[in-house]
């Protein structure tokens, strides 16, 4: 029988089940439909493959058909977390966890679930998410995009009704329910809106117009933000250093492989709890999609992934999503503001949330021609609303629900072309940078974001005395809503109106590499920078991170070496250089005599590490715990005795100034936590950096932001327990990918917390354990050697 009327029959008929029985003597077979209908997936069905470490396989006939299957799967592994955050969506969280608890931060930045809840519940109360599903393709998301999230939810619904589920997070949980379809496409806006609307969640629901003045002093304005700190306050809140989330990528020409095809290795670094998890699967309709990769929970496609012709991922991009509008406000009317001299009411949207054992809260938001009046951007930065001023919130992603159809794009390319052209025509990734190889030789980068028309013109035209302060400083843009000629404009290629078209994007192409561990797009090939790209989407000629540094220091050796093969892609994944350490453990340990006199032992240990941040490296838990503190306490212009230059920007700043205040008590302190945690001070890493599992500890490499290494950790400190005794961020799902002229790509995946979260599941920790060994799963892509995994399994599943 032909492979493809094969599959066709596994997906379409009731007769799956022998066929796959026949053709697969020993596999461990299980089929779940039963005959009972659902109103929302009646007639649906697919087939899932399963191959090691719980890896699904997802056939189906149409797209439908496909999150049904998809749907099913993510429910299976991950019921509770995808649960939690539907009541995140549907504004439910105080009801079932109260008002004060905070959520896990996957789906917003909202501090409390009243927070939360007020938000969502507001997006729902206004329509937002059913208006972006009536809207048509291009601007609104496609017909295949709608079916997928149709299937979605009748596969989540049909497994919660056929299952029951073990995880201690939510076993016998009344908040774990059926879902719709639209619950899906709110969760994607959400997901859409996380560099928007989502960071500034607190500042939109507790947003209030000032009390009436007092007596003998109406019209006073109140405060106002001091520019200065506020420029410094918005840096540092869309800094890629203090992100929760942020990747490396590279791509090679065929210039420098063995073979002239291209090799991509992608490395997000995500959280390694809650909702912001990547998930694994291949998603075959046949004849239409085949691809594998990795999706973020409760998304219906692979996100990140590769198929037998083209592979990519994403990079946290540093282009800003959003900007501000000062308002003017009409004199003793603090919700009406002017345009042009006339004035124009807010709108006030009272929104109202049910909570555990009281009352329910109603609160007020207030909105404009611009979006909602916040009340600031972060504890960090705020924007106080007084009777002279306020602050509107504009971010274009609130009108953007195509990301998905952006990654299903991507699915079915066929060349870097190909997602050139996916980015052209769906324009819908709202904080991330594309990098992309194909079979074909090509490399690919473009930092194509959904961003506000900010253009550098307007800016310096329009910008208030605080935008001319933060624009310049982080991108912020906070424009004069005074002003009707300062409304953004927009460009003839856009999808939708006030936001950059695809010509003005940040693109190369075709050179030996591109890369980008989430600095600007400027330095993504070190001898061809970009330029000539707007403020908004990143800086030009400023210092790049360490981790940006060393990786371009790295790639740029694979590429100057050529012959590069999947092999090499995996080793630069684990070679786990720090390049903090090759810049400055020299110089700390010649300097560790005078800052520490009578302590050689921590001299020494300095002097002897390795500069890596491998398992059994001794001294890189000391001068781990040191860099964080010099780092933080120290000023970056007083860090290196050898200052930035843009002519040189890989190498530069460096010698470490290590007169510089703070150096040496940085040192000691660092000294003294360790001795105080019972640490010795040449401790392998793996010994105190490890996650527990299950009651057994597993070591993890790999090292934080400041340190710069490309297999990024960001543990969580515990000296009581050890040391480092979590992860909280870091390498999350890693492929290396390429082709050899064969029908099947050479791919190498690891997922480093694993398929699931649930500590009953075989597959809680299984790659974590890989992870820890750095080793990693080889991909079973083509049917022939999804058919040979010793560990296959078929299910097929019906509504």
């Amino acid at each position: 029988m032909h492979l493809r009327t094969r599959l066709k029959q596994w997906a379409l008929t009731a007769s799956a089940l022998a066929v796959v029985s026949a053709a697969l003597p020993g596999a461990a077979v299980a089929d779940t439909g039963d005959r009972g209908h659902h109103p929302s997936d009646r007639g649906l069905s697919a087939v899932i493959r399963y191959t090691e470490y719980g890896i699904p396989h997802i056939v189906a006939r149409d797209y439908a058909n496909l999150g049904f299957g998809t749907g099913w799967a993510q429910a299976a592994d991950q019921v509770c977390t995808l649960a939690d955050g539907f009541l995140t969506v549907n504004g439910e969280r105080s009801r079932y966890f109260g008002t004060d608890a905070a959520p896990d931060g996957s789906l917003s930045s909202a501090a409390t679930n009243l927070s939360s809840d007020l938000y969502f519940r507001g997006v729902k109360d206004a329509g937002t998410v059913e208006a972006l599903l009536a809207t048509p393709a291009p601007a609104g998301p496609s017909r295949d995009l709608k079916e997928l999230m149709r299937g979605w939810a009748a596969g989540y619904n049909a497994w919660l009704r056929k299952n029951r589920f073990s995880d201690p997070a939510c076993a016998g949980a009344d908040w774990v329910r059926p879902v719709t379809a639209l619950d899906v496409a709110r969760r994607g806006f959400a997901v859409s809106v996380l560099g928007g609307q989502g960071r500034a969640v607190d500042g939109i629901t507790a947003a209030a117009p000032p009390a009436a003045p007092a007596a003998g002093r109406a019209g006073a304005s109140g405060p106002v933000p001091d520019p200065e700190r506020a420029a410094e306050a918005a840096r540092e809140l869309f800094a890629a250093e203090n992100a929760t989330m942020g990747s490396n990528a590279v791509a090679f020409s065929g210039s420098a492989t063995a073979n002239g095809r291209g090799l991509l290795l992608g490395n997000p670094h995500y959280p390694w709890q809650g909702g912001r998890r990547f998930w694994q699967s291949q998603q075959t309709i046949p004849g239409e999609l085949n691809v594998s990769g990795a999706s973020l929970l409760g998304t219906t496609v692979v996100n990140i992934g590769f198929n037998d012709k083209v592979a990519w991922s994403h990079t946290v991009a540093t282009g800003v999503p959003l900007n501000l509008h000062q308002l003017t406000l009409v004199p003793g009317d603090p919700t009406a503001y002017l345009v042009d001299g006339r004035p124009e009411r807010m709108t006030p949207r009272r929104v109202t949330a049910p909570v555990r054992g009281a009352a329910p809260v109603t609160r007020t938001q207030w909105w404009t021609r611009y979006g909602p009046v916040v009340g600031g951007l972060g504890a960090q930065l705020p924007l106080p609303w007084t009777a002279g001023t306020a602050y509107a919130l504009n971010d274009p992603n609130a009108s953007n629900l195509r990301g998905s159809d952006t990654a299903l794009g991507f699915g079915r390319a066929r060349s870097t072309s190909d997602v050139a052209e996916t980015l052209r025509r769906t324009q819908g990734l709202p904080w991330v940078n594309t990098i992309a190889a194909d079979s074909a030789g090509h490399s690919f980068f473009s930092q194509s974001q959904v961003l506000p028309r900010i253009t550098d013109e307007l800016a310096a035209r329009c910008s208030t005395p605080l935008g001319r302060a933060t624009y310049p400083a982080s991108g912020v843009a906070v424009l004069d809503g005074s002003r009707s000629d300062c409304a953004l404009g927009s460009d003839p290629d856009a999808v939708q109106p006030g936001v950059f078209g695809p010509a003005r994007m940040p693109v190369l192409r075709d050179t030996p590499y591109v890369a980008n561990s989430n600095d600007s797009a400027w330095l993504t090939h070190a001898e061809r920078p970009l330029a000539g790209y707007e403020r908004i989407f990143g800086t030009i000629g400023t210092p790049r991170s360490l981790r940006t540094r060393g990786g371009i220091e790295d790639v740029a050796a694979m590429a100057a070496r050529g012959d590069l093969t999947v092999s090499d892609l995996q080793r630069q994944q684990f070679a786990n250089r720090a390049p903090a350490g090759d810049l400055a453990a020299a110089d700390a340990a010649r300097a560790c005599a005078t800052a520490l006199p009578g302590d050689p032992e921590a001299c020494r240990v300095i002097g002897a590490w390795d500069r890596t941040v491998n398992t059994d490296s001794r001294g890189a838990l000391l001068f781990d715990r040191f860099w964080r503190r010099f780092t933080a306490t120290v000023p970056a212009a007083r860090q290196w005795k050898v200052p930035f230059s843009p002519a040189d920007p890989v190498r530069t700043p460096n010698t470490l100034d290590t007169d510089a205040p703070g150096f040496a008590k940085a040192l000691a302190d660092a000294v003294a936590e360790l001795r105080a945690a019972g640490i010795a001070l040449d401790a392998p890493l793996g010994a105190h950096q490890f996650v527990v599992r299950n009651g057994t500890r597993i070591p993890v490499s790999g090292g934080t932001e400041s340190l710069g290494v490309w297999n990024k950790t960001e543990p969580v400190w515990n000296p009581s327990g050890g040391g480092y005794t979590e992860v909280a961020h870091g390498t999350s799902h890693v492929q290396a990918v390429g082709w050899d002229g064969g029908r099947c790509p050479v791919a190498r995946t690891l997922l480093s917390y694993a398929q699931s979260s649930d500590p009953t599941s075989p597959h809680y920790s299984d790659q974590t354990r890989l992870y820890a060994g750095g080793r990693w799963v080889t991909s079973r892509f083509c049917e022939r050697d999804i058919l040979r995994s010793p560990a296959l399994r078929v299910v097929v599943v019906r509504g």
